[in-house]
C-alpha cells in the first residue's frame, strides 16, 4: 500500500522523535501520531463548530489516557479495564493544559478537547513528555485558533549534571524533576520538584530547557508549514465597547476603585454586588446587555485592579508590593490525632493532620511503570466550598485538589527521613478552613509543622509562598507582588509558587495567563519567593515548633524493627503461620516481615 501520510523526524536528546501526520485520526481537527524511541502516543485536538452558549470562559478539556497494555499489563481488580484517571494522568493533563490555555484567543468559546493516549512505553522515553509535545503539534497543525507553537522539555540532574529528557529511572533517582514549556520567545510554564536546588542552579536549568524548546519549535514550525490547516473563523464573545462606556457613565472609575480597595473579601464582594444591582436596574430594558453584564463587570473590576497596581502601585488591601499578609502558626490544634498544625496567612487558613501507620500500609500504584510502585508518603488536600463562603455538594477531590496535594507532597518529599530512619507510612491531609490565595503553599507550611508535631524526624523545615505579576504594554513594564490574594490571582498574569528550605528549592509551579515571561521576571520572582519563605520560616513557623519531637505521639503506633537472617524467615512464620500467629495472639502486636528479613513489631495504641 502506498504511503499517503507525512513523517517528520528530529534528534532530541540523542533519541529520534518521529511524528506522523495524516496516518491516523483524520477526522480530528488535528492529529499527531508520536514516537520517541519506542514510546508511542496518539495526540488529537478537536473543536466544536459553534461556541457554547451561556458561558464566560474558554471550555478547554485536556485528557491524558494511560493504557496499561502500553506496558504489557492487564488492569487489576474485578473490572479488568482502565477506570478513572490515575493521579499521574490528572497531573499530566494539568501540565499540558497550563501552558497551552493562554495561547488560545481570550474571546474563544468553542469547546476544545486535547486527547493524548499512551499506547506503548519505552522506559528510556517518558510518555508524559511525548504527550505534551504531541498535544502542541496536534493543536498547531489544526484549524483551531492557537497562538503557538509551544514546546516542552524535561530536565533531570544526577551528580550535579543536567540530564535532558531523562528516562523513567533517571527521573526517579535524580535531584531535579523540571518541566519547562516555552514559546519561540518566552517561558510559559515551569513545574519542578527538587532536592534543595539553589536559585542559581534552578534558573540555569530552566533556561537550558528553554533553549532546547527553541529547536523543538523550529521542528514544529516546519510541520505546520507543510501540513498545517488554515485557522478557522470564530464568533467573538468579547464585551462590546458600547457596554463598557455605558457602565463607566453610571459607575465612574473612582467608585469601582473604592469598591475593590479593601482587605476583606466579603466586604469587596458586597460592594461589587451593590454595583451589579445598580447596573441591572439601569440596563433592565436592554436584554442583550443583561446577558453579558456579569462578564462586563468582571472585566471592569479587572481593569481597575490592574491599573491600581501597575500605575498607582496600590494593592487592593493596601499592602506594599513585597509585604506578606498577617501570619500565624500553631500546633496540636486537634487532640488525639498523631500530629496537627494550623497555618494562617491573611484570609487563607490551612489545618494539616498527620497520620502514621506501618510500612505495610503504603499505597500501591498500578500505572505505566513496568514495576509496581509503592508510595510511602501521601499528601492529600481538600478544598470545601465553605472555605470561600459558597455552598455546593462535595463530589470528592477534583483536578485542582489533586494538583495542589501533589505540589505540597513534592515540596516535602526531599526532607522526609528514610524508611530505615523512620519505618512508618506517612499521610498528611490539609483541610482548607478558609481560602483567599495560595492555599497550596499554606498547606506546605502547615504540613511541615504537623509532621514535626507528630514526631517525624524531617531533615529541615519547608515553607512556600506565591508571587504574582501584573504586566503593561512592554516587557519591562511590570510589577511583581509577593503573597498574592485571590483577587490578585484572578486579575493578575501569574501565580508563581515556590517552596523550599533555607538551603534551596524543593518545588515550583508556575501558571500564567499571558504569552510568557522574560528572564528578568523569572529571576526576580524566584528571589522574592526565597526572601518571603525564609521570613515565614524564621519568624512564624520555627517559633511555633523549632524541631521535630523526639517521639511519635501517644496515639500513634509504636514500631520496633529488627533484622534477622532471611533464611530464618520460615522459622519465624512457622508451618502455615502457626508460630507467628501464636506470637501475635500472645502479645497483641502486628508483625510485618519483608523478604530481606526485616521484622517490624507494630503496637497499635488504643484511644
Amino acid at each position: 500500500m502506498e504511503k499517503n501520510y507525512k513523517t517528520y523526524t528530529m534528534d532530541l536528546a540523542g533519541r529520534t522523535l518521529r511524528v506522523d501526520i495524516g496516518r491516523v485520526g483524520k477526522q480530528a481537527n488535528g492529529c499527531a501520531f508520536m514516537q520517541y524511541g519506542e514510546t508511542t502516543v496518539l495526540c488529537t485536538a478537536t473543536a466544536s463548530e459553534k461556541p457554547r452558549e451561556g458561558i464566560d470562559f474558554f471550555p478547554l478539556s485536556v485528557e491524558y489516557e494511560e493504557k496499561l497494555y502500553a506496558v504489557g499489563k492487564i488492569p487489576g481488580g474485578f473490572n479488568k479495564r482502565e477506570g478513572k484517571a490515575s493521579e499521574n494522568a490528572v497531573l499530566t493533563s494539568r501540565v499540558i493544559d497550563r501552558p497551552m490555555r493562554p495561547l488560545f484567543p481570550k474571546d474563544y468559546r468553542n469547546d476544545v478537547t486535547l486527547n493524548t493516549m499512551v499506547m506503548s512505553v519505552d522506559p528510556a522515553c517518558r510518555p508524559e513528555l511525548v504527550a505534551m509535545i504531541g498535544a502542541a503539534i496536534a493543536t498547531s497543525i489544526s484549524d483551531i485558533p492557537f497562538d503557538g507553537p509551544c514546546a516542552m522539555t524535561q530536565v533531570g540532574m544526577i551528580d550535579g549534571e543536567f540530564v535532558i529528557n531523562p528516562s523513567q529511572e533517571q527521573w526517579k533517582i535524580g535531584d531535579l524533576n523540571l518541566t519547562v514549556a516555552s514559546t519561540s520567545e518566552k517561558v510559559i510554564m515551569i513545574e519542578a520538584g527538587a532536592n534543595e536546588i539553589s536559585d542559581e542552579k534552578m534558573i540555569e536549568a530552566i533556561y537550558v530547557a528553554h533553549e532546547i524548546n527553541q529547536t523543538l519549535i523550529a521542528f514544529i514550525q516546519q510541520i505546520v508549514a507543510e501540513s498545517g490547516k488554515p485557522k478557522h473563523e470564530y464568533t467573538s464573545c468579547s464585551v462590546p465597547v458600547e457596554l463598557f462606556d455605558a457602565i463607566r457613565e453610571i459607575v465612574p472609575s473612582e467608585e469601582m476603585e473604592a469598591a475593590v480597595f479593601t482587605d476583606e473579601k466579603q466586604v469587596r464582594e458586597e460592594n461589587i454586588r451593590k454595583i451589579t444591582d445598580k447596573l441591572e436596574e439601569a440596563f433592565a430594558d436592554k436584554e442583550d446587555w443583561m446577558e453579558i453584564l456579569g462578564e462586563a463587570i468582571y472585566q471592569y473590576e479587572k481593569k481597575t485592579v490592574r491599573k491600581m497596581i501597575l500605575k498607582d502601585h496600590k494593592r487592593p488591601d493596601g499592602r506594599a508590593m513585597d509585604q506578606i499578609r498577617p501570619l500565624a502558626a500553631e500546633v496540636d490544634l486537634i487532640p488525639r490525632v498523631h500530629g496537627s498544625a494550623m497555618f494562617t496567612r491573611g484570609q487563607t487558613q490551612i489545618c494539616t493532620i498527620t497520620t502514621l501507620a506501618p510500612l505495610s500500609e503504603m499505597q500501591r500504584i498500578d500505572g505505566l511503570d513496568e514495576n509496581e510502585v509503592n508510595k510511602r508518603y501521601m499528601h492529600h488536600y481538600n478544598f470545601p466550598s465553605y472555605s470561600v463562603g459558597e455552598t455546593k455538594p462535595s463530589r470528592g477531590p477534583g483536578r485542582r485538589e489533586i494538583g495542589h496535594g501533589a505540589l505540597a507532597e513534592k515540596a516535602l518529599v526531599p526532607v522526609l527521613p528514610s524508611e530505615e530512619e523512620f519505618p512508618y507510612t506517612i499521610r498528611t491531609v490539609s483541610e482548607t478552613f478558609e481560602s483567599n490565595g495560595s492555599t497550596s503553599q499554606a498547606s506546605v507550611c502547615a504540613s511541615t509543622m504537623s509532621l514535626m508535631a507528630a514526631g517525624v524526624p524531617i531533615k529541615k523545615a519547608v515553607a512556600g509562598i506565591s508571587c504574582g505579576l501584573v504586566t503593561g504594554d512592554s516587557d519591562d513594564d511590570y510589577i511583581l507582588l509577593t503573597d498574592i490574594q485571590g483577587l490578585e490571582d484572578f486579575f493578575g498574569d501569574m501565580d508563581f509558587k515556590v517552596a523550599g528550605t533555607h538551603e534551596g528549592i524543593t518545588a515550583i509551579q508556575m501558571d500564567i495567563k499571558i504569552h510568557g515571561l522574560t528572564r528578568p521576571i523569572v529571576e526576580e520572582a524566584i528571589r522574592k519567593t526565597r526572601e518571603a519563605r525564609e521570613y515565614i520560616l524564621d519568624e512564624i513557623m520555627l517559633p511555633a515548633i523549632g524541631e521535630p519531637r523526639k517521639e511519635v505521639g501517644v496515639y500513634a503506633p509504636k514500631i520496633i524493627s529488627i533484622q534477622i537472617d532471611p533464611e530464618k524467615i520460615g522459622d519465624v512464620v512457622g508451618q502455615r503461620g502457626k508460630t507467628i500467629n501464636e506470637i501475635i495472639a500472645r502479645t497483641g502486636v502486628k508483625i510485618d516481615i519483608t523478604d530481606d528479613g526485616k521484622v517490624s513489631d507494630v503496637v497499635q495504641m488504643q484511644p
